[in-house]
């Protein structure tokens, strides 16, 4: 059984690899480089709903939306949408992406990312600042790329700080 020390490191954990995804996220970038940004708080989100559903799922990703849409200056509710379904949809179907290979999973969250990516440019049009830029799609794949060291560097956290 984990006790109450044990399980408030393992908050602290999740807690910390968020932030820093924010920061991560925050972090200003050259031009160029702006649209080729991993989606850091959403492939950090996907791995925790893998890892440990039971403790960060659909409500940790509204308000990690609601974060990011104060960080981002967007409308309020966008991200927090689409980070809401990426867990919704990593929940129901976790058992079968733990059993995958990395490069499997990369591939799988490659496109829960285009969905997400779909998702911010259908409000984004509807307000009328829709792109027509084919680096929009970008994040989605720099972020499937990023994946196996990430799920990586994650689950050795995870281990380490014994966090189920």
């Amino acid at each position: 059984m984990i006790g109450i020390e044990e399980s408030r490191q393992g908050n602290w954990i999740i807690v910390l690899s968020f932030i820093m995804a924010i920061m991560l996220t925050a972090l200003p970038l050259p031009e160029w480089a702006v649209n080729w940004r991993p989606s850091w708080v959403a492939i950090v989100l996907i791995y925790w709903c893998m890892a440990v559903p039971d403790r960060v799922g659909i409500l940790v990703a509204w308000f990690l939306g609601l974060l990011l849409d104060v960080q981002q200056s967007t409308v309020l509710g966008q991200n927090a949408l689409g980070l809401t379904l990426i867990a919704f949809f990593t929940i129901n179907s976790y058992q079968r992406m733990r059993a995958y290979p990395l490069l499997q999973q990369a591939v799988l969250i490659g496109f829960y990312l285009l969905f997400y990516e779909l998702i911010m440019l259908w409000v984004a049009g509807y307000l009328g600042k829709g792109t027509r830029d084919w680096t929009y799609w970008m994040p989605a794949f720099t972020s499937m790329l990023l994946w196996p060291w990430l799920f990586i560097i994650l689950r050795d956290l995870r281990r380490k700080y014994n966090i189920s």
